[in-house]
């Protein structure tokens, strides 16, 4: 089984549509389809495919370890040898001449190589070097203003809850309140496949969502939120500023 189609039977039995679950994940469905076609070259890159990979994870509840050692051995240039990169780039194939090449002319192909892997390895190391967490912190304001939290979600920031929360329910009916207890936040719900809020949710401010299987939810500032499911309040979902996106499921 390759790679796209464990992609596409995680988002199955996680019972989500591809408009669905690229809605959650902020992708287009075309890019969905895609990835669960194994064709990754769309993602525009490595770096871009293994973040993609780790926040469908995430939503599906797959392990994402796995996934991600399943791209490398299938897609990632980083399981191939430098030279055999280069080799393809004709960088490090030497040209058979007819007439005897002079000492200055194998000193300068003998250094062009060697500024060549130089710059090879400088460019798959950046490759693979993961993004850097970018954080603004948010000061308690009043409600008037503008909330900012303003982060991006990245493996060292994924909740440490699983992604996918199940409630009992004896009707399959969801209620959910999010209170803003201690600070603003963006927040955006999806019911059915349709966003019912997106927008702020300002200090002291709470609003309550009512859904029928499930309720999925962004969270732009984590730590300052308080959450009750069905009555029962949720231990908190993440940190102060920390980005999250979970679903709630009926039992």
């Amino acid at each position: 089984m390759t790679l796209g189609e464990f992609l596409q039977k995680a988002r199955e039995d996680a019972g989500f549509s591809v408009d669905e679950l690229a809605h959650i994940v902020n992708l287009r469905p075309g890019l969905i389809k895609a990835m669960e076609s194994n064709d990754f070259l769309p993602c525009g890159g490595d770096t871009y495919a293994r973040g993609h990979i780790r926040n469908i994870s995430q939503i599906t509840g797959s392990n994402a370890q796995e996934l991600l050692a399943m791209y490398v051995a299938e897609h990632s240039v980083d399981s191939r040898s430098i030279h055999a990169q280069l080799v393809d780039n004709n960088a490090a194939a030497i040209r058979s001449e007819n007439r005897k090449l002079s000492w200055k002319v194998l000193v300068g192909a003998s250094l062009s190589i060697v500024v060549l892997i130089g710059v090879a390895q400088f460019a798959l190391t950046t490759i693979d070097s993961e993004p850097a967490v970018t954080s603004m912190v948010t000061e308690e304001t009043e409600p008037t203003q503008t909330p900012s939290p303003d982060t991006t979600p990245t493996s060292s920031q994924s909740p440490t809850a699983s992604p996918v929360t199940t409630a009992t329910s004896n009707n399959g009916q969801l209620t959910l309140s999010i209170a803003a207890t201690r600070g603003n936040s963006n927040i955006d719900v999806v019911i059915g496949g349709e966003s019912v809020y997106k927008g702020p949710l300002f200090q002291g401010e709470s609003k309550t969502f009512s859904g029928e299987n499930s309720i999925s939810i962004y969270l732009g500032n984590a730590g300052d939120l308080d959450l009750t499911l069905n009555g029962e309040k949720l231990a908190p979902l993440g940190e102060r500023n920390q980005e999250i996106r979970k679903t709630f499921r009926a039992k």
